[in-house]
């Protein structure tokens, strides 16, 4: 085997191996920015001896193996001040498994222990999405900030604050338990959708979309629901961003130009995510029915079942958008997002008229939290062109166009202007 393709073969591993060797190093050295101090010298020694003595049997188990003998380098540096640390070493120094055939323990564990340590609430919700894409999605800093066109040096100094933050607060690398488990999960599922959220509509920038994001956010999400397979909402975000993602290929043009749903060829669509989605959400649905007469399905899950029924439509006049709105009424009410009754306008100016539409779009007009957000004109913009007001349509539309920050975006809604005029 080539150098290049060993490399390539290295990296590989790395990805699949990274998330589960750093979160079990977090349990055992009980400090992340260490573990993956250690982790990355692993990677190191492995890219300097396996070109020359082959990929072992167990690279993972390799992986750990070497890191735990770093991390054993690493405390007794440190014994001769810190008399803890001697302790940990002997303690770390014992459990070094000389067998590169064994495997790591208390996986499953080890990963939701360290998706709850990135969402610790003593960090930014800035630093919570960028440390969860560093150690529990395993990208490298390069590709982190390639993802939210930032610049290398910015994401490497976030990623550095998150982990001196942690050691300054005394995080506890415990998984939390109660209440507060309950929060910190929900944590969790809010950065994971995030993630997925500047993939699919990215804020600013050039591109409409990122779909590495996305993916990356779909396979936190199957990991959540191997670890936490009892709560719904888990299930539920696992199916919104499966749905979801399965319209990615069919959401912008060969030039990356935006594609909205009604022009979209639906054959495009992933079956296979599709299928994944409404298997996750019946998963959500059936823990839901057990939960007892008074459980609610949340804000996932709602989100979910609205993406299905765009899933199982043939086409844009084919769904079901009463159903829409209904779900979407349930939603407003469970989260308070004006966003939601935004979105209801949409779907009831589909299923009852445009008037319908601009009849509780009007009543979102002095509502703080969508002062400024341009999918409101562009709303409004669609609703009046729907009933042939074009020129009221295009002044929308250019303002909406003036209110994003993403690039592709504000050139379609500009075409859109430019189409409205033409036609009123």
């Amino acid at each position: 085997m080539g150098d290049e393709t060993t490399r390539a073969a290295i990296e590989a591993v790395w990805r699949l191996e990274s998330t589960r060797l750093i979160a079990a190093l977090v349990r055992i050295v009980r400090d992340v920015g260490l573990a993956e101090d250690v982790a990355q010298d692993a990677i190191v020694a492995a890219l300097a001896q396996w070109p020359a003595s082959g990929i072992p049997a167990n690279p993972g188990a390799w992986l750990m193996t070497t890191a735990k003998r770093r991390a054993v380098d690493a405390f007794r540096a440190r014994a001769k001040h810190d008399a803890a640390a001697a302790a940990l070493a002997r303690e770390l120094s014992e459990s070094v498994d000389e067998d590169p055939g064994a495997g790591i323990d208390h996986v499953e564990d080890d990963v939701l222990r360290l998706m709850f340590i990135c969402c610790h609430p003593a960090l930014t919700p800035e630093a919570q999405s960028t440390l969860t894409l560093k150690l529990v999605a395993g990208l490298s800093t390069r590709e982190i900030a390639r993802a939210y066109l930032a610049p290398e040096a910015t994401i490497a100094q976030r990623v550095s604050r998150a982990k001196r933050t942690l050691a300054e607060t005394g995080a506890a690398i415990e998984e939390p338990s109660g209440p507060e488990r309950a929060d910190r999960l929900e944590t969790v599922l809010g950065v994971v959708y995030l993630l997925f959220n500047e993939g699919y509509s990215a804020t600013e920038g050039d591109d409409w979309m990122r779909p590495a994001l996305c993916d990356e956010a779909v396979r936190l999400g199957r990991i959540l629901t191997a670890l936490v397979p009892d709560d719904p909402e888990v299930h539920g975000l696992a199916a919104l961003m499966e749905l979801q993602s399965s319209r990615l290929a069919a959401r912008a043009g060969p030039g990356g130009e935006p594609i909205l749903l009604d022009a979209q060829d639906r054959r495009r669509w992933d079956a296979t995510r599709i299928r994944r989605g409404r298997d996750a959400l019946a998963r959500a649905d059936a823990l839901l029915a057990t939960a007892g007469p008074d459980a609610e399905a949340g804000p996932y899950a709602l989100q979910a079942a609205i993406a299905a029924e765009h899933a199982r439509a043939a086409s844009v006049d084919g769904t079901d958008w009463d159903r829409v709105a209904e779900l979407y009424e349930q939603l407003g009410r469970r989260t308070g997002s004006p966003v939601a009754e935004l979105n209801r306008a949409v779907a009831l100016g589909r299923a009852r008229g445009p008037a319908a539409g601009l009849a509780l779009l009007d009543q979102l007009d002095d509502v703080p939290a969508l002062r400024g957000y341009h999918l409101v004109p562009s709303v409004r913009g669609d609703l009046y062109e729907r009933q042939g007001r074009g020129a009221e349509a295009a002044a929308e539309f250019e303002r909406a166009a003036s209110m994003t920050a993403n690039e592709r975006e504000r050139q379609l809604l500009l075409r859109r202007a430019d189409a409205a005029r033409g036609s009123g």
